[in-house]
């Protein structure tokens, strides 16, 4: 199978529940059980890109070549998609700061996940920065969230923490940042020169705490239709990515097992052609719930990668 990357770029703030309330949030976003950072569910992801693909007519047979039957009448009908799609992993965080409007989080602990993707990709790639020390946060030299004063200049506040500021002296972390903001915003220098020199190294322990305290909570309430009023106990607190969030994944595609491809003499369609017939160049996509309140619109881009 070929390992490729995709990306999403949230333009929305994006609920991928869990179904169940876990504190005083009652609609909580799915985390990783053992990290507990932001995930979007690979299920969800495949659902939404087959409802995509399907919209078309011309698409029918390859839908299918890559996500399987969408009904099983019987043995002989059944087959696994080419497709197989991995979970997105929060891959930069962004978080309110003081000087600087929002600053873009990630830390030592998701660079790292990110290289060996990107390597298993065939992705040649810059050495990682090493981790800024306890209490810091290490900022690019010409990153917008340097104040003028003298103390912006030492201090970055993010949220409510006040984190002394580490240079970039080697230039690691502005490489790092380029290399995200090319896949993600790939032709479109001004939102790679707006987000890029924003994108700040934290300490893993810290962007932990931030990427569980600084999503998007926001309340709900239900209208009584008849009264025009709030109905009684229909009060609830969901929990979002904030919009601009950026995430990253693994997905394969392998040669079609369609039972017509099975027969003798058949060509079975490649994996490339079939992985050819996914969205691409930041198509939009509604992923989770919420829909009618506008969550969940992102921005899908793939690469090609290398077989693995």
């Amino acid at each position: 199978m070929d390992t490729r990357i995709f990306h999403l770029h949230a333009l929305s703030p994006l609920h991928c529940g869990t179904g169940q309330s876990t504190g005083v949030v009652d609609l909580p976003i799915a985390r990783a059980r053992a990290t507990r950072l932001p995930i979007v569910p690979g299920s969800s992801l495949r659902g939404v890109l087959r409802e995509h693909l399907s919209v078309s007519p011309d698409n029918t047979t390859r839908v299918e070549r890559l996500f399987g039957p969408a009904q099983i009448r019987s043995n002989d009908q059944a087959f696994a998609g080419a497709l197989a799609i991995n979970d997105a992993h929060l891959l930069a965080l962004p978080v309110r700061a003081l000087t600087g409007i929002v600053c873009y989080a990630t830390s030592p602990f998701v660079l790292r996940r990110y290289a060996e993707d990107l390597r298993r990709a065939g992705e040649s790639l810059p050495d990682l920065p090493a981790a800024p020390a306890a209490g810091a946060v290490r900022l690019q030299e010409h990153s917008p969230n340097r104040g003028e004063s003298v103390e912006s200049r030492t201090t970055l506040v993010l949220e409510d923490l006040d984190l002394r500021i580490e240079s970039d002296s080697g230039g690691l972390l502005a490489a790092w940042a380029q290399q995200i903001v090319e896949r993600v915003f790939p032709g479109d220098a001004d939102s790679q020169a707006q987000i890029g020199p924003r994108i700040a190294l934290l300490p893993d322990d810290v962007f932990a705490f931030l990427a569980e305290t600084a999503t998007d909570v926001r309340a709900r309430i239900a209208i009584d239709q008849d009264s025009g009023t709030v109905k009684q106990g229909a009060l609830w607190y969901e929990e979002n990515l904030p919009a601009d969030s950026l995430l990253w994944g693994v997905y394969a595609v392998a040669a079609s097992r369609h039972p017509e491809d099975r027969e003798e003499g058949a060509g079975p369609e490649t994996a490339d052609a079939l992985a050819a017939c996914l969205p691409d160049g930041g198509a939009l996509l509604q992923i989770g719930g919420k829909a009618g309140v506008g969550r969940g619109l992102v921005r899908f881009l793939r690469t090609q990668g290398v077989g693995a």
